[in-house]
C-alpha cells in the first residue's frame, strides 16, 4: 500500500509546471549566459574529469567579466573596503591616510558604524553626494541634485526598475520600448518579463554602428499601429557594438525624444572605455543640458553608470546608480517606494560608487598608483581594442568595424550556404551553429550576434576584448584558423 501512496503522490500535478509559471518568464532570453557559455561550462568539467579535447582550456570572451579575464583591481578601491568591512584595521599603518579618512567617512554613514546595516532605499546620503558632484566635474559644471541620485544594485537593476515603472496599458496601449539592434540581451529580457512591447531599430553597421534618425523615425511609425511607443534606449558606448555616438547625434536624438514625447533611457555605463582618435565620450545630460531650457526643463531622462566597467571591473559587486531629470514629482515618489520595497542596494558596492565618484587626487597619498593603475588599464584595453580589430579584419569572409569604446568587437562573419541549411536543419541559427563548433573544437566561447539581433540575413558573434594581449592573439589565432578550415569544411 505504501508504494501505491508513494506513486499517486508522484502522479499528483504539482502546483507549479510550466504551464502554470508566469508565461512572461517563458518569453525570457540572456544570451550572454545562455545554452553556448553552459556547454563551456560543461566542457571545462570533462576538460577537469581528464577528458581528452584538441585543446587545454575553456577561453571564456563572452562576457564583460574584467576581473576573471586578468584585469587587476584597483589597490585604492581594494584597501577601502578591507577597511570598511574589518574597520580593526584602521590602526594599521599599511594603509595610507586617504584610505582611512574615506572608510571612515562611509562608516559614519553607516547605522552602527557597519556596512553589514540596512541605508537608506535610494542610497547611502553622502554617497548620493559624492555622485552628484562627480557628474558636476565630468559634464563641466552642469548642475546635479543628489536627490535625483538612485544607488542601484550594478546598473542592470536601475534599467529594469525604471521600464517597469513605464510599462502600462494593454493591446494598442501597451508601452512600447525602441532599443538599439543589436542590444545588450538585459533590454529584451526585462521587456519580455515585464510583458512590454519590444520596437527595434537598426544600427547602421556600414557606418560603424551609426544611429540614423530616419531609423527612429520608421520604427517608431510601425510601431504606432500597435503599441503605444513611450520609450527610448540608447546605449552609448555601444554594447555590443563599441560605437561611440558624436555629439550631433546625440542632439539629434535628444530632439527626436522631444518631439516624440519618448522617455530616454541612457545606458553610459561604458563612459570611461573610449579608445578610438577623435571619439569623446558625452552625456546624454550635458548635452541636453547645453541644448537649452526648452529641452533640459522638459525632456525625460534616465541615465545610468556601474561599477562593473570602465577602469574598475569590480562586476561583482554589484555598484551603480541612476539619475533621474524632469521626472514628475508624484512619479518620484512611487520610484522611491518601489526601491524601499527592497531596502536598499548592496552596501560594500555603495561604498565602491564613493570612491569611484570620489577617487585620490593629487596631493593625496593614494593619487600616483591610482593614476598608474587606471592609466595602464585603461591603455591595454585601448591597445587590444585597436589588435582585435586588425587581426579580424586580415581573415577572409571576417569584417569587423572599429571598436571605438566599450569592451567588445562585434564582427560580421561570411558563412557558406552549407552551413547555413545545416543550422537550419538542426533548429539552429547559423551563427550559433558556428560559435558552437568553435567551443567544441578550440575550447573557445563567444556569443553569437543572433542573441543580440541583427539584421537579417546577416551573422556575427560578440567577443570581449578582455584577455591579456599575449592571450588575446592565441585566441584571436585559433580563430582565424577555425574560421578559415569551416569555411572550407562547408564550401
Amino acid at each position: 500500500p505504501q508504494m501505491a501512496e508513494n506513486e499517486a503522490l508522484s502522479r499528483r500535478q504539482k502546483v507549479l509546471t510550466i504551464d502554470t509559471m508566469n508565461a512572461n518568464i517563458k518569453k525570457v532570453e540572456y544570451a550572454v549566459r545562455g545554452p553556448i557559455v553552459q556547454r563551456a561550462v560543461q566542457i571545462e568539467k570533462e576538460l577537469k574529469e581528464g577528458v581528452k579535447k584538441p585543446f587545454n582550456e575553456v577561453i571564456k570572451a563572452n562576457i564583460g567579466d574584467a576581473h576573471a579575464m586578468g584585469q587587476r583591481p584597483v589597490t585604492f578601491f581594494r584597501q577601502v573596503l578591507a577597511l570598511c568591512s574589518y574597520p580593526e584595521l584602521l590602526d594599521d599603518d599599511k594603509f595610507p591616510e586617504d584610505t582611512k579618512y574615506r572608510a571612515q567617512r562611509i562608516l559614519k554613514a553607516c547605522g552602527g558604524s557597519s556596512i553589514g546595516a540596512y541605508t537608506a532605499s535610494q542610497g547611502i546620503e553622502c554617497v548620493r553626494q559624492d555622485v552628484s558632484r562627480y557628474i558636476e566635474r565630468r559634464d563641466g559644471g552642469v548642475p546635479c541634485d543628489p536627490d535625483n541620485i538612485y544607488l542601484t544594485t550594478g546598473a542592470s537593476d536601475g534599467i529594469v526598475t525604471m521600464l517597469k515603472l513605464l510599462t502600462a496599458g494593454e493591446g494598442r496601449t501597451r508601452t512600447g520600448v525602441m532599443i538599439p539592434i543589436p542590444q545588450y540581451p538585459l533590454y529584451s529580457a526585462a521587456i519580455a518579463e515585464l510583458g512590454a512591447v519590444q520596437l527595434n531599430y537598426y544600427l547602421d553597421e556600414d557606418k560603424c554602428w551609426g544611429l540614423d534618425i530616419s531609423e527612429l523615425q520608421r520604427s517608431l511609425q510601425a510601431a504606432s499601429k500597435h503599441c503605444n511607443p513611450r520609450v527610448l534606449c540608447i546605449i552609448n558606448p555601444g554594447n555590443p557594438t563599441g560605437q561611440v555616438q558624436s555629439r550631433e547625434r546625440i542632439e539629434d536624438v535628444i530632439r527626436f525624444a522631444a518631439k516624440e514625447r519618448l522617455f530616454l533611457m541612457a545606458d553610459e555605463v561604458y563612459q570611461d572605455n573610449v579608445y578610438a582618435e577623435g571619439c569623446k565620450f558625452y552625456s546624454f545630460k550635458k548635452v541636453l543640458y547645453e541644448m537649452g531650457p526648452e529641452y533640459f526643463n522638459t525632456v525625460e531622462l534616465a541615465s545610468f553608470h556601474s561599477t562593473s566597467k570602465c577602469y574598475m571591473g569590480e562586476c561583482g559587486m554589484r555598484g551603480g546608480y541612476m539619475e533621474v531629470i524632469n521626472m514628475d514629482s508624484e512619479v518620484k515618489a512611487q520610484l522611491t517606494k518601489l526601491v524601499s520595497v527592497r531596502l536598499c542596494p548592496p552596501v560594500p558596492g555603495q561604498a565602491l560608487m564613493a570612491l569611484v565618484t570620489n577617487s585620490p587626487q593629487p596631493g593625496e597619498p593614494s593619487h600616483a598608483q591610482f593614476l598608474k593603475e587606471r592609466t595602464a588599464t585603461l591603455g591595454d584595453l585601448a591597445q587590444k581594442a585597436k589588435l582585435t580589430e586588425e587581426i579580424l579584419n586580415t581573415v577572409p569572409g571576417i569584417r569587423c568595424n572599429p571598436v571605438q569604446g566599450a569592451m567588445y568587437s562585434f564582427p560580421q562573419i561570411t558563412l557558406p550556404e552549407r552551413a547555413i541549411r545545416e543550422a537550419k536543419e538542426k533548429g539552429q541559427a547559423p551563427d550559433m551553429f558556428y560559435c558552437m563548433k568553435l567551443l567544441e573544437e578550440t575550447g573557445i566561447c563567444l556569443v553569437p550576434g543572433s542573441g543580440f539581433g541583427q539584421k537579417e540575413g546577416t551573422y556575427h558573434f560578440r567577443m570581449t576584448i578582455l584577455p591579456p594581449a599575449d592571450k588575446l592573439k592565441i585566441l584571436l589565432s585559433k580563430v582565424k584558423e577555425f574560421h578559415q578550415r569551416f569555411t572550407k569544411c562547408y564550401s
